[in-house]
């Protein structure tokens, strides 16, 4: 397990977070490998799916052998019991949709990193109460930009990353760093339904590279 301060540190760094979820085991091994070929060294897998757990031990069982630099987390988190059997199952952070305190206390209890998902003032500072070092705006597309842009002088100093909508797109991803965002999340806009019932990694290869780009010309 990563530390909090190492993984959120390798987060800011990347300045994006990849996140998928898929069905199927072999299919998210190899986007796993292939986001890692890519320059990626840290993601989220989401728990979107009975074979969630089973598929993220795979992938662990896959971080472990070929590649120990890469920090793998798991989303979609709303219980405790959720969270325990992906800590068990070697997650080194967790991601929320919403704000649970119980959740936010077992991250910490073992320095993990808490990452909850927040719509309005109101839930960032019961984030923020609950120790939250970065919180993802979500549904980002529904928020906006300028949403942030208007709040962030409430808390200052609290590290934001929106995810739900972010596009692989030079403007868009730029309008978010200009607002104030430390990183982005980057789901469907990057790996989408089609690369992975279509296997097309080759495309996931090069996106994600152009991603990555885009991001550190952005900041």
């Amino acid at each position: 397990m990563k530390s909090k301060q190492e993984v959120l540190d390798s987060i800011i760094t990347q300045g994006m977070l990849p996140l998928f979820f898929y069905e199927n085991a072999e299919v998210s091994v190899e986007v796993t490998r292939t986001l890692y070929k890519a320059g990626i060294r840290v993601f989220e897998y989401t728990n979107r799916g009975e074979a969630a757990l089973e598929n993220f031990k795979k992938m662990k069982s896959l971080q472990q052998d070929e590649m120990p630099d890469l920090h793998l987390g798991i989303g979609t988190i709303k219980s405790v019991d959720e969270a325990d059997a992906f800590i068990n199952a070697g997650a080194d952070f967790l991601v929320s949709p919403i704000v649970n305190p119980e959740v936010a206390k077992m991250a910490h209890d073992r320095n993990m990193l808490w990452i909850p998902g927040c719509m309005t003032p109101t839930e960032i500072y019961t984030a923020q109460c609950n120790d939250a070092a970065l919180i993802k705006l979500f549904p980002a597309n529904i928020l906006g930009p300028d949403f942030l842009t208007s709040i962030k002088e409430l808390f200052r100093g609290q590290l934001f990353m929106p995810t739900g909508g972010v596009e692989l797109d030079a403007k868009n991803i730029a309008t978010w760093f200009r607002a104030g965002v430390c990183a982005v999340g980057m789901g469907s806009k990057l790996i989408s339904k089609k690369v992975l019932e279509d296997k097309l990694y080759d495309q996931l290869f090069t996106d994600t590279q152009t991603a990555i780009n885009l991001v550190q010309t952005s900041r």
